[in-house]
């Protein structure tokens, strides 16, 4: 386990890519995943810029395993006018990961249209 000193961080951005504009209300909740379950540890909206005003998992909580961020989709889709309906094709899209080191930032950005998204390690 890493100390505070030298521990990592996890950001994340959610870009509209159907506008060609951040994600701004979009809801994200984080949780740990473990031989117990699954825990939620945070639950925050993007700003304006598609970002959270803090990082998902700080420092301070920072350690290695495995990680699930579920992105509300089908809220911000509905709220942003690009869905409607009570089914829709993306609704909440988890994102499954392993925090390995314990000291790097990981970045987990989405990019998100109405019927398709992508993810990746970012920087």
């Amino acid at each position: 386990m890493s100390t505070q000193s030298d521990a990592g961080y996890l950001t994340t951005h959610v870009l509209d890519t159907a506008r060609g504009c951040p994600a701004a209300g979009l809801q994200i909740r984080l949780y740990r995943l473990d031989e117990r379950g699954r825990t939620e540890l945070a639950r925050m909206l993007t700003n304006a810029d598609g970002r959270t005003d803090s990082p998902i998992l700080p420092k301070k909580d920072f350690v290695t395993g495995t990680y699930e961020l579920v992105f509300e989709a089908g809220e911000f889709l509905r709220a942003s006018g690009q869905a409607s309906g009570e089914l829709l094709f993306l609704d909440e899209v988890p994102i499954r990961f392993g925090i390995t080191d314990g000291s790097a930032h990981y970045h987990v950005p989405l990019l998100l249209s109405p019927f398709g998204y992508s993810t990746y390690r970012g920087s």
